[in-house]
């Protein structure tokens, strides 16, 4: 079995461990979603991470789903990423930027135009907006010529990434967002050629992927997956044959990886892990959960057949956590009231282990 501090080749990509930094939502991008130096901070304090996977970016505005969030869709976005990839890359890192289109997660107070979905169907709970928790609006159902121009959105976004530094991208095809709605029978209630049968509803994260590839190489691309998840009301049915069908499909494009979220039982887990012949990052617990990724977990899917392991909340307050995990130091715990406040405060300022004599 492989350990979790062997090297990995992922590609073109020479991983020192397998451990990878999962994307988390930090809110911390200025006024038109540019990138920060203390973005660029966080991220190089992370870097002996074997991959990190940026937080979420908008490749579109009207995918922007929450307020304080990065893009990928302007010339002045690609210059401000720079400077965290270049800090990344120069303390040794490696990292590919997640593109998340929120579709029908997101208000017009945030972006200025109504929420886009597979159809006509609110998200459920409360949606983040610059005057707080708000409820989610309808969004607007896109017409079928529409949906093959935010497909492309990922690819333009991709492109863009490339070009801004980052070694690839991983789409993010869960937690209730675009890709994730229209994998959902309880969102996705159209009739066209993207709804109904599970051939249709895989179609748009097929081509999703079909067009980033085609910008960008396989070798540069990547998805997250949450096969049975039921963020933001998206639900699924027939979770196994949905994502054996997806895998199939996906399999053709020879990506970089698939990264599957611990969101269903592990037999289901499992199973499309025999089903998926490449590389494969597992987060073993369930994203904003009790539990937090750990040495055994991590262990524990290495030994199931994962190759990368990622770990999410605990890389908050450690930015050493290769290396306490390593030397089996003791894990810092992060301030849940800070992830999403701004500023510089528990996010560049959580210090690595100091050694007592």
């Amino acid at each position: 079995m492989a350990g979790l501090f062997d090297r990995y080749e992922l590609r073109d990509l020479h991983l020192p461990n397998r451990i990878v930094m999962a994307p988390m939502t930090r809110v911390r991008a200025a006024e038109g979603g540019l990138p920060t130096a203390s973005m660029a901070v966080y991220y190089a304090q992370r870097a002996t991470a074997g991959l990190i996977v940026s937080e979420g970016i908008q490749p579109s505005l009207v995918g922007q789903a929450n307020p304080g969030t990065p893009g990928l869709h302007a010339d002045k976005q690609v210059t401000a990423w720079r400077q965290v990839t270049d800090a990344v890359h120069v303390n040794g890192g490696r990292i590919f930027g997640q593109l998340m289109h929120g579709g029908r997660v997101g208000h017009p107070d945030t972006t200025g135009h109504q929420p886009v979905g597979p159809s006509a169907v609110p998200a459920e709970g409360k949606v983040f907006t610059p005057a707080g928790l708000q409820d989610p609006p309808f969004p607007r159902a896109l017409e079928t010529a529409e949906v093959p121009e935010h497909a492309q959105s990922y690819a333009q976004a991709g492109a863009r990434a490339v070009e801004a530094g980052f070694d690839g991208v991983e789409l993010h095809g869960a937690n209730g967002y675009l890709i994730h709605q229209f994998l959902s029978s309880s969102a996705n209630r159209r009739s066209d050629r993207y709804g109904g049968s599970t051939t249709n509803r895989i179609r748009f994260a097929v081509e999703a992927i079909e067009a980033t590839v085609a910008a960008i190489g396989a070798g540069r691309t990547g998805i997250r997956l949450s096969p049975g998840a039921e963020f933001w009301g998206s639900r699924e049915s027939a979770v196994l044959e949905l994502y054996t069908a997806l895998l199939t499909e996906l399999a053709r494009y020879d990506l970089a990886y698939i990264h599957l979220e611990a969101t269903a039982e592990e037999e289901l887990l499992v199973a499309l892990r025999r089903q998926w012949a490449g590389s494969l990052i597992v987060n073993p617990v369930l994203p904003m959960g009790p539990v937090k990724t750990d040495r055994t977990t991590a262990d524990h899917w290495l030994g199931l057949g994962a190759d990368l392991v990622s770990f999410g909340r605990s890389f908050i307050a450690n930015p050493d956590l290769v290396e306490r995990l390593r030397s089996g130091l003791p894990i810092a715990q992060d301030d849940q009231d800070t992830w999403y406040q701004g500023g510089d405060a528990d996010y560049i300022t959580y210090p690595t282990y100091a050694h007592t004599a």
